[in-house]
């Protein structure tokens, strides 16, 4: 039990050594080392270094918006292609259900069948679907579709899921690293930015929905009149402020937009957004520009017409430009809006923190002082109550917290304060191994057993106890990762680290530190 072969001491001693390199990019600046050498850091979290703290709201009041106007828009294509006459189309939000009401009661029958065709398959579990939409009539002819429970809350979690994905998209654009992005409850999105200290433009990139369509003008409406014509809305344009008569259908959906570059223009010097389509949209943008010359053709950002060019010859290419009184920054970050997609829902900022660097400073300096004089106090405890078996255990330690960081560090963690109170938390679990080998080899000593038999007994019989109960430690800290949220994982990731590295530096590398001080000094009473 305490013999150790000769490539066992290699191994452990080099399983030490690697740690401490692997923590040295962690102390040094990067450019002070050579190109050779790993260069994988520990990061330090919004509380430690500083940056912004964003809470998002999803509108999902806004899904169902949408829902109903595409039910509304198909109803009329639908409707009129079966030459079924109807009056009183409406949407109602409020009750999440499209009604009209038909003028001939026979057609009914058919204006429900009409009706469920527009309805899509939501997943209800079990490889099982249904319709999201659930239609009925009444007695006076009118036909309603109604969104179903079910296809609420699919919406829901599917907008939420997808804004997440977005506004992920959108961040690692602007450069911003380290970012934490995660859902909070139902229909929040959590958005920590270390490092930002002024998240204006990431708020103003998150808060557009920037979806982009493309639209034919409607050149027989008048668009100073206080309503538009059926299938036709009345949009402002995004910097001259003029009102334009653009028509529903959308002709081409941004979403088969495959790349959006700033650029500027040759010829006028402009800052201009060049985009560019894939072959769905490619093929649906030469069908509408070569069926419609000579007409103007609006392209839509949320709503707001950014311009509207007449058409003067097909388009095949699958690529066109967008101009508009661009800055630099303008160009570049409508760019990143069209490559990162649209928002299914808008975003609103629920609540915003901002945290300075000199905030970080002190957090960072009252964790170390705490890491230190917890260090301090527990290497003073454990050399005067075990002599030099505590100091073997104290030995350990400090390769346990170096062991600890280069786990840290080849994670590429980010460190947060809670991470900080696991490693503080590791510091004083991590010599309760020693506690019961030391106090396991007292007892073995005063029962009358030679150095040598109580040194391995007391190793060999603790080390069940504690494999137990460090067992039990990593069994809660994969239940508070599994079950908490950002910072409770950084804590409970730091405490596993530290728990398992302590069950080996206390049960191997003291071990190791032992027998080699036995076969020097060959003691006749043991110092415990």
């Amino acid at each position: 039990m305490m013999y150790f072969a000769r490539w066992k001491i290699t191994a452990i001693l080099s399983v030490c050594v690697l740690g401490l390199l692997v923590c040295i990019p962690n102390l040094v600046p990067r450019a002070s080392l050579p190109g050779w050498f790993p260069t994988r850091q520990v990061n330090l979290g919004l509380d430690l270094r500083g940056g912004s703290y964003l809470l998002l709201e999803v509108d999902v009041n806004a899904v169902v918006r949408e829902r109903l106007e595409g039910l509304a828009d198909g109803a009329r294509t639908r409707l009129r292609a079966a030459n079924i006459g109807y009056v009183n189309l409406a949407a109602d939000q409020a009750q999440r259900r499209l009604a009209f009401r038909v003028r001939d009661p026979a057609q009914v029958p058919a204006a429900m069948a009409v009706m469920r065709e527009l309805g899509n398959p939501v997943a209800l579990g079990a490889g099982a679907t249904a319709p999201d939409i659930e239609v009925a009539s009444s007695p006076d002819g009118t036909v309603s579709a109604t969104l179903t429970e079910p296809s609420l809350r699919a919406k829901a979690s599917g907008a939420v899921e997808q804004s997440i994905e977005i506004v992920r998209r959108r961040i690692d654009e602007t450069g911003v690293s380290e970012s934490l992005i995660a859902r909070q409850g139902q229909s929040r999105i959590l958005v920590q930015l270390p490092g930002v200290e002024d998240p204006n433009r990431i708020k103003q990139l998150l808060g557009q929905t920037a979806r982009m369509t493309f639209h034919l003008l409607d050149e027989t409406a008048n668009p100073t009149a206080a309503s538009p014509p059926p299938g036709v809305q009345f949009l402002p344009g995004d910097r001259d402020g003029q009102r334009y008569a653009v028509r529903r259908r959308v002709e081409v959906d941004g979403a088969n937009l495959s790349n959006a570059r700033a650029g500027q223009n040759g010829q006028t010097g402009e800052w201009v957004v060049n985009f560019t389509f894939d072959s769905i949209g490619t093929r649906r943008f030469a069908e509408i520009t070569r069926a419609n010359v000579n007409r103007p053709f609006a392209i839509v950002l949320d709503d707001k017409v950014i311009t509207a060019p007449v058409i003067r010859e097909p388009i095949t290419g699958g690529s066109g430009q967008i101009s508009g009184s661009f800055s630099a920054q303008t160009a570049n970050d409508l760019a990143v809006l069209l490559r990162a997609g649209a928002l299914p829902a808008p975003l609103t900022v629920v609540e915003e923190r901002t945290v300075g660097p000199e905030l970080g400073a002190d957090a960072i300096r009252a964790g170390m002082i705490a890491l230190s004089v917890g260090t301090l106090f527990v290497f003073l405890y454990m050399g005067l109550a075990y002599g030099l078996f505590g100091w073997f255990a104290n030995i350990a330690l400090l390769v346990n917290l170096i062991l600890l960081c280069a786990c840290l560090t080849l994670l590429e963690a980010t460190l947060t304060l809670p991470g900080i109170a696991g490693i503080v938390l590791t510091l004083g679990t991590a010599l309760d191994a020693n506690v019961l080998i030391n106090e396991r080899i007292r007892e073995e000593t005063r029962n009358g057993r030679s150095p040598l038999n109580a040194l391995e007994t007391g190793f060999s019989k603790a080390s069940g106890t504690i494999m137990d109960s460090n067992l039990t430690n990593l069994i809660a800290m994969a239940c508070l990762y599994g079950f908490g949220s950002g910072p409770v994982k950084g804590f409970a990731v730091t405490v596993a680290i530290g728990t398992v590295v302590q069950m080996w530096t206390a049960t191997t590398l003291v071990r190791l530190l032992v027998s080699i001080w036995y076969r020097t000094r060959r003691p006749r009473t043991l110092p415990v």
